[in-house]
């Protein structure tokens, strides 16, 4: 199961350290206490729509940059996750094959 609130604190994250940026700056930029900076950036808080438009002001990264890098990591996530399906024929059934073998 995807947790969004883990893919955005990823996301978040990365930006934040290709900035070369400490946790330390973007809490103040953003007026968010560091220890609640850091559990939304492990995942342990989601934070609300205010709250993230601070801190992604505090990156100078807009809120559509945020959202659609996390739609692609739910997206991959998904595809990872998602059971594979085993398509066999009735045909192949009374044939002998079996649905292993297919």
């Amino acid at each position: 199961m995807v947790l969004m609130r883990r893919e955005l604190g990823d996301v978040l994250r990365a930006e934040r350290r290709d900035q070369q940026r400490s946790l330390r700056d973007v809490s103040a930029a953003a007026s968010v206490s560091l220890g609640y900076l850091s559990e939304i950036e492990r995942g342990e808080k989601e934070a609300s729509s205010e709250l993230l438009g601070s801190i992604c002001d505090a990156l100078g990264m807009p809120l559509s940059v945020v959202l659609h890098e996390l739609a692609d990591r739910v997206a991959v996530v998904e595809r990872l996750s998602s059971p594979v399906a085993l398509t066999v024929s009735v045909a192949d059934d009374f044939n002998g094959v079996s649905a292993s073998a297919a």
